[in-house]
């Protein structure tokens, strides 16, 4: 896990701990742990504590193309605090932030942008 700066914990702005992910997931701690291994979520160390961004949950899951972006993000070689930033910094041609389009269930356009970086 990464130790983020103040830049990107103030940009993400909500987090939930390792035990509230775990319990709005209504999975184990442990679970979450594996799900940021397996990249399904992203998660940073802050103030000595696993974190994930409050918003990669939604109604006790993950939003539907969350996970390829996650993954097409760390195939281009971004590490866990630039792919932090990617997912939660404003895109005109989105528009709105990356995550916002996911959640909006507009993760193809998401993912689209994401898979360039790989380019």
């Amino acid at each position: 896990m990464t130790q983020i700066d103040r830049d990107t914990d103030a940009l993400v702005g909500e987090w939930l701990t390792l035990r509230q992910a775990a319990a709005a997931l209504n999975v184990s701690p442990n679970r979450v742990k594996q799900m940021i291994r397996e990249h399904k979520l992203l998660g940073a160390t802050r103030a000595g504590e696993v974190s994930v961004p409050a918003a990669f949950v939604v109604d006790g899951t993950t939003p539907k193309g969350l996970q390829g972006t996650l993954t097409l993000l760390a195939d281009s070689g971004l590490t866990e605090e630039e792919a932090l930033r990617w997912m939660f910094t404003a895109d005109d041609s989105l528009p709105g932030t990356p995550i916002e389009a996911i959640r909006s269930n507009r993760g193809t356009e998401v993912r689209r942008r994401a898979q360039a970086l790989l380019l």
